[in-house]
């Protein structure tokens, strides 16, 4: 029934799975990518017309992950996949960037590429996946494609590289790259590394070329038996005549524009060239206005031809510098008053504004993927207002662009972060692109790490960022340092380099032409390394160390431990406990199930309150010690006072003042304050407290004046007479003295015997020999240690 063709190939120790044929007949080429137990379906359509007047190439990239691809229900209020999330708009932008400069030019038909995620088995990465199904879709489509590609991660860890690493494996090593090439040459390169050396990112890129060959086979094998027709392009006009025509009208002009270093008298100066060409083809646009459309698209090839030979032949660059000199470098921090830090960045005439937040555990962002819900400590936006141009446009949420040149600072920013035990913060740093020519998301690394610092976040070191650009012609070619708006649109490659004094953090390449070679990249890398670091020498002249102390304005977070059996004591019943701590004291408290308490505010006598009222929770009673408590309960016989934010204990009536006390009320009252001393905790728990020997005023102990009461010696009670039995119950022994009570002749019992004399024989001290009923010798063990006095008989 189907017409399937499947490839199988292994790779990286698992099985790659590439099958057409079976679903999604109807598209123009749609392949099922399978590694492990993830799969990923791609499928490509094409228009096969061209809108009128359209003159650029339409192609759009989807890719969309299913939730139940990991057996979960979306979270939120609709519970289905809705507006793209930052993943997935990473990731269409990751499959974009490689294949757009593969299509011809002057192919302008609309191309629309969708994955989606269906099963994913949480350990191979649906990304990589996707970028491969996407490849060979496109290459047995038909669509005109100089493909195909392949893709490849690569993880490094105790100096081996390691072909597409799980999610642990990512974490525990030192670097994420991500890497798409064809057979020849790499097209695109994104990665996070922990200051590695550019020795060690090139391998990892050359690696994952090679790695990528594999896949890149295995597409070519399965487009052997799939592929379809090839669609007929028709051949390209001879436009040399119209572009010798607008060389001799605007050539001129165009040259002297490009020597203008101020970007808007450059811009101006283009603009008055382009307005003549367009006047002076007047004549053609009426008598055949396809030729004069064709004529004016070749404007910008012109200038192109002028920047890239000043460039490659002369090396003279648009705004006068060599091809390693970096523009002029201005850096402020404590840019803006109010927050907790934040720095002005200007290189030329790319400017961000950066400020950085601190925030507590309640700011992590919640991310619902395919892996579960997790948080996130660390945010980075990126904003790209229309005037930081100079032009008028769309002004709102963030686009594709805005997420990716974010993230890329993130990546940038994140591997100098301290841990969470270091620095339990949240943090937000905002990037607000003011002026741009050139590369802002080197600015807002530049920006951001200085933000932080100012806001006395620990970074391990700083960290700087350069743009590099590629002049490529033939065998000749150029690398030029902190490229310009200009540079980047007319040149072949965008590649850009953020890290520290240490090594690299973040290493991102673009390429226009079919792919550079490794001599191209490996001397890029030196460039933008000597780039860095004369762009931190700059850095530093503002802010070279992390400041001691938090912004005024920034909370205070306090970590305290304690033991995991007393959470529920802090928490307390439905949370009671927690929600009166941060209602009396106003601080955030929050606590883990490690038992790792975190405790912040703006006001750090809120912290202490808090620290106080929950170390009082947690920490036990110390017999002698002095404690301030409150009267919670006064009862008949005492007050009970609350102490240690957690505890009760009595104060006994006769321990409230060293005189006599006739009613408890008469000394304290509910909810007044009181400074106590534990006398005694007993084997319950249960604390007696004393007042009277406690200074209330100043909390110091006071001496205790009160005479020890003496017990009193009684007399000898006497014989009680016989017993039912006929026989003496004996002395009674003594209790602290001699209970003999004398005689005491009760007259005859009901036997008719007298129950008078002595009370028998002597019963020994009560807490050793004490005869029973029975008159022999019993141990009723020993008195209590403890006692409160209010249980205890009152000699007196």
């Amino acid at each position: 029934m189907f017409d399937m063709k499947k490839v199988d190939i292994e790779w990286g120790g698992k099985t790659l799975s590439l099958e057409t044929g079976r679903v999604a007949r109807q598209a123009d080429g749609a392949v099922l990518a399978t590694l492990g137990e993830t799969v990923v379906l791609c499928a490509v359509t094409a228009a096969r017309s061209v809108k009128e007047g359209q003159d650029f190439f339409p192609l759009t990239v989807h890719y969309q992950e299913k939730f139940s691809s990991a057996g979960r229900i979306p979270g939120g209020f609709f519970k289905r996949e809705r507006g793209a999330t930052e993943k997935e708009t990473l990731t269409s932008r990751l499959i974009d960037r490689p294949i757009r400069p593969l299509f011809p030019e002057g192919f302008y038909n609309e191309v629309n590429v969708i994955a989606q995620v269906l099963s994913y088995d949480g350990e191979n990465e649906p990304d990589i996946l996707a970028m491969v199904a996407a490849s060979a879709a496109l290459t047995i489509s038909g669509v005109p494609f100089m493909g195909p590609i392949g893709a490849a991660r690569v993880g490094y860890k105790d100096g081996d590289y390691i072909l597409n690493p799980t999610l642990d494996e990512v974490k525990e090593g030192d670097l994420d790259l991500v890497v798409a090439a064809t057979n020849e040459a790499v097209m695109m390169v994104e990665s996070e590394a922990k200051e590695l050396s550019e020795e060690v990112m090139l391998g990892a890129v050359m690696f994952a070329h090679r790695e990528s060959q594999k896949v890149i086979d295995a597409i070519i094998d399965l487009a052997e038996q799939a592929a379809k027709d090839p669609w007929e392009l028709a051949a390209p006009e001879d436009q040399s005549a119209a572009k010798q025509r607008l060389r001799d009208l605007i050539g001129a002009d165009l040259a002297a524009a490009y020597k203008l270093t101020d970007k808007q008298a450059r811009q101006n100066a283009i603009n008055e060239a382009r307005t003549k060409a367009r006047e002076s083809l007047a004549d053609l646009a009426e008598s055949d206005p396809a030729a004069y459309l064709g004529t004016l698209k070749l404007v910008k090839k012109l200038e192109a031809e002028i920047v890239r030979t000043a460039i490659l032949k002369d090396g003279q660059r648009i705004d006068g510098r060599t091809t390693t000199q970096i523009r002029p470098i201005e850096a402020i921090v404590g840019f803006l008053p109010r927050t907790h830090g934040s720095a002005l960045f200007t290189r030329g005439e790319t400017q961000s504004i950066c400020t950085t937040t601190l925030g507590t555990k309640d700011s992590e962002q919640m991310i619902d993927g395919l892996t579960g819900l997790s948080y996130e400590r660390f945010m980075l936006h990126y904003n790209f207002p229309p005037y930081s141009v100079g032009e008028v446009g769309r002004f709102g949420a963030p686009g594709r662009r805005e997420v990716g040149h974010g993230k890329l600072a993130w990546r940038a920013l994140h591997p100098v972060l301290p841990t969470h035990d270091e620095f339990p913060y949240t943090i937000r740093v905002l990037s607000d692109i003011t002026e741009s020519n050139g590369s802002s998301s080197m600015a807002t690394v530049c920006g951001g790490s200085l933000s932080m610092m100012d806001a006395g976040v620990p970074l391990k070191r700083p960290v700087s960022g350069i743009a590099m650009g590629l002049i490529l012609e033939g065998q000749d070619f150029a690398v030029i340092s902190d490229i310009l708006g200009d540079e980047d649109h007319l040149g072949d490659m965008d590649f850009k380099v953020a890290g520290t004094s240490e090594g690299i953090t973040t290493m991102q390449m673009d390429i226009k032409v079919a792919g550079i070679t490794q001599e191209i990249f490996e001397k890029a890398l030196h460039q933008a390394k000597a780039g860095r670091a004369h762009i931190l020498g700059e850095m530093a002249k503002a802010l070279d160390h992390t400041r001691e102390e938090l912004s005024a304005h920034a909370p205070r977070i306090e970590t305290m431990q304690i033991d995991k059996a007393k959470i529920r004591d802090v928490i307390g019943t439905g949370g009671k406990v927690i929600r009166e701590i941060v209602a009396t004291t106003g601080a955030k408290v929050d606590i883990d199930d490690e038992g790792v308490i975190k405790i912040s505010s703006s006001d750090l006598s809120q912290i202490e309150a808090a620290r106080k009222w929950i170390a009082g929770i947690v920490e036990e009673a110390e017999v002698g010690k002095i404690y301030s408590g409150k009267v919670v309960n006064i009862v008949d016989f005492g007050a009970f006072v609350n102490f240690m934010g957690g505890k009760d204990g009595l104060v006994h009536v006769s321990e409230m003042k060293n005189e006599r006390v006739e009613k408890p009320t008469d000394v304290v009252a509910e909810g007044q304050e009181v400074k106590v001393k534990v006398l005694e905790i007993d084997p319950r728990g249960k604390v007696r407290l004393s007042m009277r020997v406690v200074d209330q005023e100043t909390g110091e102990e006071l001496e205790d004046t009160r005479p020890p009461r003496e017990p009193r010696e009684r007399g000898e009670r006497g014989d009680r007479g016989p017993r039912r039995d006929g026989e003496g119950r004996g002395d009674r022994g003594g209790r602290g003295g001699d209970r003999g009570r004398g005689g005491r002749d009760r007259g005859p019992r009901r036997d008719g015997e007298g129950r008078g004399g002595e009370r028998g024989e002597g019963r020994g001290d009560r807490g050793s020999d004490r005869p029973r009923r029975d008159n022999d010798g019993g141990d009723n063990g020993p008195e209590p240690e403890f006692a409160p006095a209010f249980l205890t008989r009152d000699d007196d």
